[in-house]
C-alpha cells in the first residue's frame, strides 16, 4: 500500500503546527508498539508483512531520505548502511534488502531502532523549525507525504501483528478488548443511483495520494449498492450453502487459490466443535453474525457476490455513492481495532458503514485515471508501477487512522490478499 501527494499543500501552517502534527503521528506510532514484547519485534510472518521493528525503521528511513538528507547541508545519516536496510521498493534510491528477508535482521536491536527513530525526530525538529518561505514551499508537500506514509504503516503495523499472532499456536493477545455479544442487523436493503456523468477523483486544494488525480468525468450506468456490509452471518449461509466447493461461483484463478491455499472460510476462522471461532487482536472470540465480514480476498468476496445474484461495486459508482455520506465510522481511533455491527440503524434508508470496519473491494482493477502523471523522480516510485495485476478496495477499516481517509482514497491489493481487513459490500445492476 503506497502512494504520493499531488504538489499542492495547505499553507498558513505555523512551525509550531507542523511539529505538533509530526509529534502526533511518530508518537501513535510507538503507541501502536507498546503491547508487544520484545520478540514480537523482528518476527516476519510472511513475505508480504514486516515486521515491527522494520516498520518503524523503514518510517524513520523516509524521512531521513527525502527531507534531512535534501534540506540539511550538515546532516550526517545516522548509519551508513541504514538506507540498504531499510529501504523498501524505492529502485531509484539504490539496493536494499529483499522483502522477505526482513526477518532476518535481528540487528539492529529493536533498542538501536527507537534511538534511530528519536535521532531522525530530533533532526526533523530543527528542519521544521527552520522551514520558511520558497523551501517551506518546497520541502512541506513531501513533509505530508511523510505523515500519510507513516499512518499507511500504522494500518500495515497492526494487520501485520495480527498475521504474525495468527501464525502462533498461543493465539497471542495484542490488546485486551471488551467483546461484542451482538445485535440486531438491519434488513439490507438496495439503494438506486441514476445514470449520468460523474466526477471522480480528488478536486485538489488538499493532500490527495497522485494516484487520486486527475479528477476526471466518468458515465455510470443505472446501479444498486446494498444499505450496508456482508455480515458473517451471511457469509456463513454462503460456506454452509458449499461455496466454498461450488466453483461455478468462483473466476478461474480464485478457484485456483482457493485449493492452493485450502481455503475452506475467511482468514482467522476455525472450527471449534459445531461452532466458527475467530482470531481477533485482543484474541480468540466466537464469530459474531452482527459483525460485518472481514478478511476475504477479492476472489471471495466475488464468489460470494455471485452465490447473491449480485455483484461488486465499480470503484466510479462507490465513489458516486460515497460523495453524500458523512465521513464518519469505526477507525483506529475507536480502539476496538475490530469490525462492529451497526449502531442506531436507519434500517436502510441511507447507506451506512461506508467508511471504516473493512476496507470494501471493487470490481475494478487499479490502473492510472485518465491523465495520470506518475510524480518525478524516486517518489514517483510509490504508485505508478504496481498498476498492473492489483484491485481496488475503498472506505478504510477499522485500522485506518480516522484523519489519513478520504472519499477519493484509493487503496489496493492483489486479489488474493485476506490478511488486510477487507469485506465486502454488495452492488447489483439496475434495469431502466
Amino acid at each position: 500500500m503506497a502512494a504520493v501527494m499531488n504538489s499542492e499543500a495547505p499553507g498558513g501552517i505555523s512551525q509550531k503546527g507542523l511539529r505538533e502534527q509530526y509529534g502526533q503521528v511518530r508518537r501513535l506510532t510507538e503507541e501502536l508498539c507498546a503491547p508487544l514484547a520484545i520478540e514480537d519485534y523482528v518476527v516476519q510472518s510472511m513475505p508480504d508483512a514486516s515486521p515491527a521493528k522494520w516498520h518503524l525503521a523503514h518510517t524513520s528511513w523516509f524521512f531521513e531520505t527525502f527531507l534531512l538528507q535534501v534540506a540539511l547541508a550538515d546532516y550526517h545519516p545516522f548509519h551508513a548502511q541504514y538506507g540498504y536496510l531499510f529501504n523498501s521498493y524505492y529502485n531509484a534510491v539504490g539496493e536494499r534488502v529483499p522483502r522477505p528477508q526482513r526477518g532476518l535482521l535481528s540487528r539492529p536491536t529493536v533498542g538501536e531502532v527507537y534511538t534511530y527513530r528519536a535521532y531522525v525526530d530530533e533532526h526533523m525538529a530543527k528542519l521544521l523549525d527552520n522551514l520558511s518561505g520558497e523551501s517551506l514551499e518546497r520541502l512541506l508537500p513531501i513533509f505530508i507525504l511523510g505523515l500519510n506514509h507513516e499512518q499507511q504503516h500504522q494500518e500495515l503495523l497492526l494487520t501485520d501483528i495480527k498475521h504474525l499472532f495468527g501464525c502462533n499456536p498461543l493465539r497471542p493477545v495484542y490488546r485486551e478488548n471488551e467483546p461484542v455479544t451482538g445485535s440486531a442487523v438491519p434488513p439490507l436493503r438496495w439503494v438506486n443511483y441514476p445514470a449520468g456523468l460523474r466526477w471522480i477523483g480528488h478536486e485538489g486544494g488538499s493532500f490527495g495520494f497522485d494516484n487520486e488525480f486527475p479528477r476526471h468525468q466518468v458515465f455510470v450506468e443505472l446501479f444498486q449498492l446494498a444499505s450496508r456490509l456482508t455480515t458473517n452471518g451471511e457469509y456463513l449461509a454462503f460456506l454452509e450453502a458449499g461455496g466454498y466447493e461450488r466453483p461455478e461461483f468462483w473466476l478461474s484463478d480464485g478457484w485456483n487459490a482457493r485449493g492452493l491455499h485450502h481455503w475452506q472460510a475467511p482468514l482467522y476462522w476455525e472450527k471449534h466443535g459445531s461452532e466458527w471461532w475467530t482470531l481477533t487482536l485482543a484474541g480468540m472470540r466466537p464469530v459474531v453474525e452482527a459483525e460485518p465480514v472481514c478478511h476475504v480476498s477479492y476472489y471471495e468476496a466475488d464468489a460470494f457476490a455471485r452465490w447473491s445474484g449480485a455483484r461488486l461495486p465499480t470503484e466510479a459508482e462507490w465513489e458516486t455513492a460515497a460523495l453524500n455520506c458523512p465521513l464518519r465510522g469505526n477507525f483506529l481511533e475507536s480502539g476496538g481495532l475490530h469490525p462492529l455491527p451497526i449502531a442506531n440503524s436507519t434500517n436502510g434508508t441511507v447507506l451506512e458503514q461506508m467508511f471504516g470496519d473493512v476496507w470494501q473491494w471493487t470490481s475494478s482493477a487499479y490502473l492510472p485515471y485518465p491523465g495520470f502523471r506518475a510524480t518525478a523522480g524516486a517518489l514517483g516510485e510509490y504508485n505508478a508501477k504496481f498498476m498492473c495485476g492489483q484491485l481496488i478496495l475503498r472506505g478504510g477499516s477499522c485500522a485506518t487512522p480516522a484523519a489519513h481517509i478520504r472519499k477519493t482514497y484509493r487503496n489496493f491489493f492483489p486479489p488474493d490478499a485476506r490478511w488486510q481487513f477487507s469485506g465486502i459490500r454488495l452492488a447489483k445492476d439496475t434495469e431502466g
